[in-house]
């Protein structure tokens, strides 16, 4: 498949679509990335679109230059804008986080974080919501969020006590250090961690792998594991049996099979 560009509306954030891979890069290397509210309602928007996109397998976000994603623009903070009450806040943001970290998490295709240098802040949670991060070994993560005197957004103290423990999360936290690539993956917030030199090329064909899997099965590989984490056995059971008969009966485990039989790589896709 040849590489198709798709418009976000923005310079701040590119998008492209390569070998059933959807690269999604922040574009604000100047601010290390840094959301903001052009940004970040580009990244909402086109969420949406990738999720309908049959062309689609997996959705890579990373970030231009030497860095993920430094969290908020804390240039942009502290302004005062439209008077507004405690709870209209409240619903504001918590909509935002619905519909950025949370899409990221439910999102009917497999997501990988690809972390060529920091991710802090609100930053670190959008690496967090997706199913895998890969970094490259110049990369490091911070919660950073004490250091601007927030408690935290976007999922961030959802996400990692599920990765690392409660403890260690905590002392994340707590501290706001910095946290390198060959630790995060040695704690488990990196699946892999390659070369500077050579990451990004490493970083796409970790998600092409993945993309050009069987698609089907793998959401719903993604539905189990989710809801897993948070139910009883017996109700991840009945969800494992739904799931399976569905796969069982589908062109993916039909292909597989065939695959299989013959001695040959399936494939998945045309």
């Amino acid at each position: 498949m040849k590489m198709v560009d798709i418009d976000t509306g923005t310079g701040e954030l590119l998008c492209r679509i390569e070998d059933r891979v959807a690269v999604v890069t922040l574009n604000k290397p100047h601010k290390k990335n840094a959301l903001g509210d052009v940004l970040t309602p580009a990244l909402r928007s086109v969420l949406l679109t990738l999720a309908d996109d049959d062309r689609v397998g997996c959705v890579m976000i990373t970030g231009a230059g030497d860095a993920f994603c430094s969290g908020g623009d804390v240039s942009g903070m502290g302004g005062s804008g439209t008077p507004r009450s405690q709870a209209e806040r409240v619903e504001e943001l918590l909509q935002k986080q619905k519909t950025l970290t949370l899409r990221i998490h439910e999102l009917d295709k497999v997501t990988v974080a690809a972390l060529p240098g920091a991710a802090a802040g609100a930053g670190l949670s959008i690496a967090l919501a997706c199913d895998l991060r890969v970094a490259s070994s110049n990369a490091f993560v911070t919660t950073a969020f004490r250091n601007v005197g927030l408690s935290g957004d976007y999922g961030a103290s959802w996400f990692l006590p599920r990765l690392i423990g409660l403890s260690k999360a905590k002392e994340l936290f707590y501290t706001a250090r910095r946290v390198g690539a060959e630790e995060a993956e040695r704690l488990g917030l990196f699946n892999q961690v390659f070369p500077q030199e050579s990451f990004r090329d490493d970083a796409f064909s970790y998600a092409r792998e993945i993309a050009n899997g069987p698609s089907g099965t793998l959401s719903r590989m993604k539905i189990n594991l989710n809801q897993g984490v948070n139910q009883d056995l017996q109700a991840s059971l009945q969800l494992e049996a739904v799931h399976l008969i569905e796969s069982a009966g589908s062109v993916e485990a039909k292909e597989a099979i065939s695959a299989f039989m013959e001695k040959r790589t399936p494939k998945f896709h045309p």
